[in-house]
């Protein structure tokens, strides 16, 4: 699985001008399932992410994670995180998962996160979504499980 996290003051997401998720301080996850994936792979990007240290510490040092401070994870779905632009200019998604499966991780990635203890908003898989998100830091992280 792939994911692209950014670590946010606030981040919302909208379809058709209706508000699906939206959250204060914590993250901005853009997740895509690629083929092959499984549900394992879905915990262990979870559990990666729960845990990766990017927010700050008393001494003003990135040491904290999520669970540590607290935050909340806002969870997209995005294809597009597949994007195979080896060949010319027009990206090809052959590489991620087809609908059915990417939905199914997608919601098991969601589910693992909340298994934490972390509160979780979402999107809405395969909709046209509008996002609006104040990026801290910025932070911003690339993850492939």
């Amino acid at each position: 699985m792939r994911a692209l996290v950014q670590r946010v003051r606030s981040a919302k997401v909208s379809v058709a001008g209706r508000v699906t998720g939206e959250i204060a301080e914590g993250l901005m996850i853009l997740v895509c399932a690629m083929a092959g994936d499984t549900e394992a792979k879905a915990d262990q990007l979870a559990r990666k992410i729960a845990n990766l240290r990017i927010f700050r510490d008393a001494a003003d040092k990135m040491n904290l994670s999520l669970l540590d401070s607290g935050g909340a994870a806002l969870v997209v779905s995005q294809f597009t995180l597949a994007a195979d632009t080896s060949r010319g200019n027009r990206p090809g998604f052959s590489t991620a998962a087809p609908p059915d499966e990417g939905e199914r991780l997608y919601m098991r990635f969601s589910e693992a996160l909340r298994a934490q203890g972390i509160h979780v908003e979402n999107g809405e898989f395969g909709a046209d979504m509008d996002v609006a998100l104040v990026n801290q830091g910025p932070v911003t992280i690339w993850l492939d499980v």
